[in-house]
């Protein structure tokens, strides 16, 4: 069994322009270990300010309370014991003491001897164990250490294999490891003291850090670091979904992560750290389980032949089958059919060659567009019927110091209905104002769960914006695009066509 313990609470509050408030703090630590099921959650750095203690106390708070106060751990410092009154005045109950695992830092940084650091760990080991608190020792700069100081690491675990301690964690501070290195030091740190438990703790400068986990799960160590999304200082620290990844279908080694929760928790940290997780991120990227060439899209409806044992279905997720100049036949038909469109092979034929014309021109496709394609195409041979929907008019008002008015007359199956609303911006105004007559209707509608602008570079104020909204409605999401110099026009646009997609059950 591995051990994970994820610290997004605070080595990935270092990451530039990341910082979570109390609140945030408590709902990401409540996922992490009750939705994807870490063992134990490192979340914050004892002395860093007054809103870090109430963080933390609140974390601990929660957790003593369903009985994981344990796996709530705190860095600490070797410092006298003013940690370990930080800690102790919070709640906490597990300090992450931080100690120079190399020669360098210990002369360059501390200005002390070997000697006068082992000492001085001990003594705040004891003080931490005297008021009833568990220890675990960072061996910052570890990896450094065992490069140019191997002597010096292996004096002070020495010195510390005997101390009433838990774990000692192994940080490859700078990520400047290779996974030959990371698996010869980290097996001489195993083989060498058989009665430590020890974790890896990766960083990822050369983007080796999965591969040197890897290694590190194969030399025998107890436990991984982890943060959601690779947050962390400079390049970030090692993803958990990559975590989940090797140790699940490479090492196969047993952990108690639930895959089926990782995008959830995965998408919330997104969200409230501002941080995008790449769309080509393994596992958790939004077109991870997109097939692209029409070629891959044939060879899966012929045996799953472009698959493999990453099935999208294992996180909850779905294969996609994406719209542009390399689709090829087999591309539109699986989005065809998720849609519920027959067309005949001549049809067929006619649309393809369209998608194939709108891809050539960089236009960007998505499977909600196709409908409107083949309508367009086959000018109005479509059965789906035309749009239901439409925008009689509309009016924004925006004024200094108040809050945006929009007016909105709306065309549904030949009536117009008419409603005013004020919001946090013009499109919020414009939305409220829509739901305000879908409510008086009784009619559902999708809930907003993601809103992107692109923008050109260049820097032309007439520039097209394209506006990206992501809708879920009664757990099925989808994307609709608009197109326009204004962004707020592309955004209605793209609501629009949302609502025909929905009236027309083409979602």
């Amino acid at each position: 069994m591995i051990e994970i313990l994820d610290t997004t609470l605070r080595d990935g509050e270092q990451t530039a322009g990341v910082s979570f408030n109390p609140d945030e703090k408590l709902a990401i630590a409540r996922l992490l270990l009750e939705d994807l099921k870490v063992n134990r959650i490192e979340v914050a750095s004892a002395r860093v300010s007054r809103g870090e203690q109430e963080a933390f106390a609140k974390i601990c708070a929660w957790a003593f309370t369903c009985g994981k106060l344990d796996a709530v751990e705190c860095l600490g410092f070797v410092d006298g014991g003013l940690s370990v009154d930080w800690i102790g005045k919070a709640g906490g109950q597990v300090m992450n003491l931080l100690t120079k695992g190399s020669f360098r830092h210990v002369t360059g940084q501390l200005r002390k001897t070997a000697r006068e650091h082992r000492d001085d760990i001990l003594r705040d080991i004891s003080l931490a164990v005297s008021k009833g608190m568990k220890v675990n020792v960072y061996l910052e700069d570890w990896s450094n250490g065992m490069i140019d100081s191997p002597d010096y690491v292996f004096f002070l675990v020495d010195a510390l294999q005997d101390a009433p301690i838990q774990r000692i964690m192994l940080p490859d501070t700078l990520g400047i490891l290779n996974p030959a290195q990371a698996g010869e030091f980290c097996r001489q740190m195993v083989e060498r003291y058989p009665g430590i438990r020890f974790d890896f703790h990766p960083h990822n400068d050369y983007d080796l850090a999965t591969a040197n986990a890897y290694e590190a799960v194969k030399a025998g160590v107890s436990g991984l670091h982890v943060t959601v999304n690779g947050l962390g200082e400079r390049t970030g620290n090692l993803p958990v979904s990559s975590a989940l990844g090797i140790l699940n279908d490479h090492l196969k080694v047993e952990n108690t992560l639930v895959e089926k929760r990782l995008m959830h928790v995965c998408r919330y940290v997104e969200t409230i750290s501002g941080v995008r997780i790449p769309s080509n991120k393994p596992l958790v990227g939004e077109f991870v389980f997109t097939q692209t060439s029409g070629v891959h899209a044939d060879g899966d409806r012929k045996g799953g032949l472009y698959q493999n044992a990453l099935l999208p279905e294992r996180f909850g997720r779905h294969r996609h089958y994406a719209l542009g100049k390399t689709s090829g036949k087999a591309n539109i038909v699986k989005n065809l059919e998720s849609l519920g469109i027959n067309l005949t092979p001549e049809q067929m034929k006619q649309v393809t060659a369209r998608v194939v014309e709108l891809g050539d021109k960089k236009e960007s496709l998505s499977p909600e567009d196709l409908p409107f394609i083949v309508a367009d195409v086959l000018k109005g041979d479509f059965s789906t019927g035309p749009d239901r929907i439409h925008i009689v008019n509309y009016s924004l008002q925006l004024t200094r110091g108040m809050r945006p008015v929009a007016n909105l007359r709306i065309d549904i199956d030949g009536s117009e209905y008419e409603e005013s609303a004020a919001g946090d911006g013009q499109y919020d105004a414009f939305m409220k104002a829509l739901w305000k007559i879908y409510d008086r209707l009784g009619r559902m509608h999708p809930r907003l769960t993601d809103y992107v602008v692109k923008i050109p570079p260049g820097g032309k104020t007439d520039a097209l914006v394209e506006t990206s909204i992501s809708w879920d409605m009664d757990g099925r999401g989808f994307k609709t695009r608009g197109v326009d110099s204004d962004q707020t026009e592309a955004a209605i646009k793209a609501t629009v066509k949302m609502l025909n997609l929905i009236e027309n059950q083409r979602i």
